[in-house]
């Protein structure tokens, strides 16, 4: 029979063993050596069969283990030493305590970080893949560093999915439940000691509750909104089932809750434990992007109207995109919006009719019954960031709609590179060595063994995987006794792993399953490759990608060459990031936003092997891994990939294998190893999470903190005049119009100087309201000015009373300074100190080309 109701009992710890309880609670210990060897060392077997989650091992000893433990002095000894450095991390001042160096003075008190989830440890398993990753490494990093974050996400009863394969190799998802009473969490309570419960207004009037769960991430609150909660009607139940599950009201209760539920969270969080209100809210991804309409609300209930409220809500919020494809954007039926909106402004929530033109596509190709999150997270932040140098010029491309008139590179979308995090995904023989530059001056042969070891480990954790994989698919124990030999100590090994939809090419290598074989079963240098992923449970294209790879690594004379091992998590990527020799990735460029994988190959040794896409085409440089070539201008997507697919071989076969295999006297293949300590010299500081956060603290997260006091300061009076002048430019742009152009000087030559005038009516705005520009440089096939300079022109004279008169002249000088076709054009835009680009408002204005312009056509 089953249960009809499930829930975890607790250990109860002797009271010696009590602060075990408090070690176990705080999830540094999952990244922190230490701790890891204190839990391993109570049951060597207990750890291993629960996975390496403390709470499954000791609720699994009995009662007489737990008793001798507690006497056992020296175990409490060390369980004193860890517990005692737990908490000197926690208390004593780090980078972000001492001044940040490198960041401007004024730092945020608090930064609030939204996400749909968090890979903290295989033991919270509130990830499905890469951004997951990403946001508990940076959470990890920001303890790390000292950086005052509060996380903010959803607790998904069931996570995303457990894969496993049918017979015929077809992907397979099972969704345990989660009990939070069986995870490292502790309820969130008031100061009179009941469970903490937010709020949200659906449809209809209906609330959705939700209680908050804590993870404790070194120094860094992770609260988790849970709405399996009585108050809650049986179907609220399950807006917190599932990671990315459910139709699309489903997401959007999903993500109202995470939005607007999370800053309320956060606000009660705050109130009960005195942590710091948040100056800085950085959303991460679209999916948490109705966090800036609850700051609105909070703004207009202090005073505000709706758009003074935009103005402070922009100015302190932050925001990262992650995809490269307008199909990896939350985009919601309109009319579902409205109805949301409608009910939760009855509610005291902002006004639908405001809400709904924030998510509009109003671009050329946008669709009008839509409404795009990615879209709104951009309205509502004045900073907005990609994850790799290449994707924040993708993004710029693919939002470049919502500024009209700007060119590309002005678009204002930044970059800040991803980063990983070091102490969680190192192999400790690495880490040992020291830092990367140390590592890389490590003995040769010493480094060799390290990798040999890694890869040995890498071998039985396969073996092991992939017998439990086939007893899944029904073989029986006599058929699986070639397991034993699948893989090889010594063979060049390959690694695969990642999300599989259909841009990530995961079967791009069977292109040539002839070839590929000829590869695998090389004998004298033969590779092997080691591939995990899994697709949407919606995505039947991905499942056939797999199904594919899976029959064709099912094939006898292949099988102990190549395997796909189901179920790819957190604690498979450990073993494939350290022992992999190579880590292969071929998406289509450039629809690769970063991708991090490679980065922790580069940290453990491990060589890239990659089209130049995310962090890749940034970083690589010659040396340090391998460019697989790229076939851009082919159209024909199947050519494309057989052009790519023969690239590949080529380099496995000409460069990658032999320099593995060139061994001297001593078995060192001293031209790979010599690669591998360029890599760590020339990655390993660029790669890492702390230098992400970094970037983010100090080009983001101070500037932000600073913008947004500044309109709040004097009872929100900058925030007020901001928004009455945004409002007054845009009703007055319509009548701003460029009269005249001229330039004068003497002959065109290297180091002369171009006087340029330019006449421009301003309506009822003033010079102080705009600027007025020259852009020059060297014009393309199309006149297009290619890289242009720009050069800011100031008013000749100006009325006394400063009142705009029907015409002002702008003037300035700029140097001819280098030979060649040389353009310019000449522009106005609004200018305000607030602002933090100039082309925040998408306004500006060129000459009408060629009337009332001298010396040729000046656009």
């Amino acid at each position: 029979m089953r249960a009809i109701r499930r829930f975890t009992v607790r250990v109860t710890l002797p009271r010696p063993l009590a602060p075990l309880h408090d070690l176990m609670l705080n999830l540094r210990w999952s990244w922190h050596p230490g701790a890891v060897e204190l839990f391993q060392s109570i049951d060597p077997a207990g750890w291993a069969a629960s996975g390496g989650d403390p709470f499954a091992m000791l609720s699994s000893m009995r009662p007489g283990q737990l008793a001798e433990l507690a006497e056992d002095a020296d175990f409490l000894r060390r369980l004193d030493e860890v517990l005692a450095d737990l908490r000197a991390y926690v208390s004593r001042p780090r980078w972000y305590q001492s001044g940040a160096a490198g960041a401007p003075r004024s730092l945020p008190k608090a930064i609030a970080y939204f996400s749909p989830e968090y890979g903290i440890t295989a033991v919270l398993p509130q990830y499905s893949g890469g951004l997951g990753i990403l946001a508990g490494d940076h959470l990890k990093s920001a303890s790390d560093l000292g950086v005052p974050v509060i996380g903010v996400g959803l607790l998904y009863r069931h996570g995303y999915f457990t894969q496993s394969l049918s017979a015929d190799g077809w992907q397979a998802e099972r969704y345990p439940a989660d009990d939070p009473n069986g995870l490292p969490l502790t309820q969130v309570r008031t100061a009179g000691g009941e469970p903490l419960r937010v709020s949200v207004t659906l449809a209809g009037g209906k609330l959705l509750t939700a209680q908050v769960w804590l993870a404790q991430v070194g120094r860094v609150p992770l609260l988790l909104l849970d709405s399996y909660v009585e108050e809650n009607e049986l179907a609220l139940h399950d807006v917190t089932d599932r990671l990315y599950g459910g139709g699309s009201e489903h997401r959007l209760r999903q993500e109202l809750l995470l939005g607007v539920g999370g800053v309320r969270a956060v606000r009660a969080f705050c109130a009960i434990t005195g942590h710091p209100e948040p100056e800085v809210f950085h959303t991460n991804e679209g999916h948490a992007g109705f966090l800036g309409l609850e700051r609105i609300r909070e703004y207009v209930a202090a005073g505000l109207d709706f758009d003074e409220a935009i103005e402070l809500c922009r100015a302190g919020t932050v925001f990262t995109t992650h995809t490269p494809v307008p199909a990896g954007i939350d985009r919601f039926p309109r009319d579902l919006v409205e109805r949301y909106f409608s009910a939760a402004a009855a509610a005291g929530g902002p006004p639908a009719d405001r809400v709904l033109p924030l998510g509009a596509e109003t671009y050329p190709g946008g669709d009008p019954h839509v409404f795009n999150m990615a879209v709104m997270g951009m309205r509502l932040a004045q900073r907005v960031n990609g994850v790799s140098l290449l994707h924040g010029q993708v993004s710029r491309e693919m939002f470049a709609g919502l500024w009209p008139g700007f060119d590309t590179s002005e678009v204002p979308i930044g970059s800040i590179t991803n980063g990983v995090h070091a102490p969680t995904w190192v192999a400790r023989e690495i880490s040992e060595l020291g830092d990367s530059a140390t590592a890389a001056s490590a003995d040769a042969a010493r480094l060799w063994e390290i990798r040999r070891q890694l890869r040995a480990r890498l071998v039985a954790e396969t073996r092991r995987r992939l017998r439990e994989s086939w007893r899944q698919r029904g073989a029986s124990v006599a058929e699986l006794s070639w397991i034993d030999n699948v893989l090889g100590e010594n063979v060049l090994t390959i690694g695969f792993a990642r999300r599989v939809p259909s841009y990530k090419r995961l079967t791009l290598m069977l292109n040539d399953p002839q070839r590929l074989t000829g590869l695998l079963l090389d004998p004298g240098r033969p590779v092997q490759i080691v591939i995990a992923g899994k697709a949407h449970p919606a995505d039947e294209s991905g499942k056939r990608l797999i199904q594919q790879m899976v029959r064709f690594a099912d094939s006898e004379a292949v099988r102990r060459r190549i395997v796909f091992l189901p179920d790819y998590d957190m604690a498979l990527a450990h073993h494939l990031v350290q022992g992999c020799d190579v880590w292969l990735n071929n998406p289509l460029r450039p629809l690769e936003a970063c991708g991090t994988s490679g980065m922790k190959v580069a940290l453990n040794g491990g060589l890239n092997v990659s089209v130049r896409d995310g962090w890749w085409d940034e970083w690589y440089d010659g040396a340090n891994g391998w460019e697989i070539p790229t076939a851009d201008g082919v159209s024909d997507p199947a050519r494309r990939d057989e052009l790519e697919a023969a690239a590949l071989y080529e380099l496995l076969e000409k460069s990658v294998a032999p320099l593995f295999y060139d061994a001297g006297p001593d078995g060192v293949p001293g031209g790979w190893v010599e690669m591998i300590r360029h890599e760590l010299r020339s990655l390993g500081p660029l790669v890492q999470a702390d230098r992400m956060v970094g970037d983010y603290v100090t080009h983001l997260y101070a500037p932000a903190a600073e913008s947004s006091r500044a309109l709040a300061a004097d009872g929100f009076a900058a925030a007020r005049e901001l928004a009455a002048w945004r409002e007054r430019v845009r009703k007055a742009w319509p009548a701003v119009r460029i009269e005249h152009v001229e330039a004068e000087g003497a002959e065109p030559s290297l180091g002369a100087v171009l006087n340029v005038h330019v006449t421009a009516a301003l309506g009822t705005l003033t010079a102080a309201d705009v600027c007025v520009e020259v852009a020059y440089g060297r014009p393309g096939e199309d006149d297009e000015i290619v890289d242009p300079s720009y050069l800011t022109l100031a008013p000749d004279t100006l009325p006394a009373d400063g009142a705009p008169g029907p015409q002002t002249r702008f003037s300035g000088a700029v140097e001819l300074g280098r030979p060649g076709p040389f353009g310019y054009t000449a522009r106005v835009l609004p200018r305000h100190p607030l602002l933090a680009s100039r082309a925040e408002l998408g306004l500006v204005t060129y000459p009408d080309a060629p009337a009332g312009m001298t010396n040729g056509d000046l656009r």
